[in-house]
């Protein structure tokens, strides 16, 4: 008998196959994530390929073609939603870098959807397996190599992602994407090409990245809390990167960092912050006291990046729709319990 699932009497194919699809769901966001590099696109793009995985059952053959079904069907939807769109990047690279942390740098404002956007390590990222292929995994959300990615033609990025993150064969991404074996080896080989002069053109460019350091962010957000400027510095490396979308504004330098909190960024005085963990790095969830009764209401989402025993790079999200993405309450209080 051919077919994915035994129905109960009266059940719909879809219902009975719901429980598998939701199994494959977070991987799917990981995926959906990489190839368009918003939060937001790859949970409509991973819903859309639900939808279509329940139009299309009697397409599928044998239970074990249930992932690499989705995974074709997922492809689909993000090559069609990258079609004729713009790439996005990282914030220092849609910008000029700002010489002066004032407020007139708040004037320029990025176009939507022109930068990559956070993800929520638990929305993107498996639970427990090999240390080693979760530290790849890790490695491959974080923003700079997400940035990196959308350099790519959409089917040399599938073919990257497939192959050197999630350690698909040649013969099974040639399969994935209707094409030969060795047209996929050759977008492999063209898309680690572009990565590698990418980043050795990246504007603001990375150290070794560390890992997370619960320290180092206790102590960062300690001096955040109590707005402690010369503490906040300290944790910086001295040439630390911030950005800020919408915003065009970028600094680079941790006296640049200082200057900014203690002038237009010292209305962030008196903050509500909760500990994250975002794109495989520390990060945290900001709520300003900004409210006519001086109530905290969600502000921005930081990410952090840690490398020497400091935090080199700080990019605030100021997109209060990633609280609801991400789950986090409007009451900072709530989230403290």
């Amino acid at each position: 008998m051919t077919g994915v699932v035994t129905e109960r009497p009266g059940a719909s194919p879809a219902a009975a196959l719901e429980p598998r699809l939701a199994e494959h769901r977070r991987e799917l966001t990981g995926y959906c994530y990489r190839m368009l590099g918003s939060s937001f696109d790859a949970e409509d793009a991973v819903q859309e390929t639900m939808v279509r995985a329940w139009r299309s059952l009697d397409r599928l053959q044998g239970s074990g073609a249930l992932r690499s079904w989705l995974y074709r069907i997922a492809t689909n939807v993000c090559l069609d939603a990258l079609d004729g769109r713009k790439r996005r990047a990282l914030p220092v690279d849609l910008s000029d870098e700002s010489s002066a942390p004032v407020p007139a740098s708040l004037a320029g404002v990025l176009a939507d959807g022109a930068w990559v956007e956070p993800a929520l390590d638990r929305n993107v990222l498996p639970v427990g397996g090999d240390p080693a292929d979760i530290a790849v995994q890790k490695e491959s959300v974080r923003l700079a190599f997400v940035a990196a990615l959308q350099l790519l033609p959409p089917r040399q990025r599938a073919v990257l992602i497939l192959r050197d993150v999630l350690r698909w064969k040649a013969d099974e991404v040639a399969a994935l994407l209707e094409t030969s074996v060795a047209a996929a080896n050759s977008a492999l080989q063209r898309a680690r090409a572009t990565l590698a002069a990418a980043q050795a053109q990246e504007k603001a460019p990375d150290r070794d990245v560390a890992a997370p350091d619960a320290e180092l962010l206790a102590r960062y957000l300690d001096a955040f809390l109590c707005y402690d400027i010369e503490a906040l510095v300290a944790l910086l490396h001295e040439d630390a990167v911030m950005d800020m979308p919408p915003y065009a504004m970028w600094l680079r330098s941790a006296a640049d960092i200082g200057t900014w909190f203690a002038g237009p960024g010292a209305e962030c005085r008196g903050s509500h912050v909760v500990p994250l963990e975002l794109n495989g790095n520390p990060a945290f969830a900001q709520w300003r006291p900004n409210g006519p009764d001086g109530a905290h209401r969600p502000w921005a989402v930081h990410a952090l990046t840690m490398a020497d025993g400091r935090i080199t790079r700080m990019t605030a999200f100021l997109d209060t729709r990633l609280f609801d993405l991400f789950g986090l309450p409007h009451d900072p209080a709530v989230a403290d319990r």
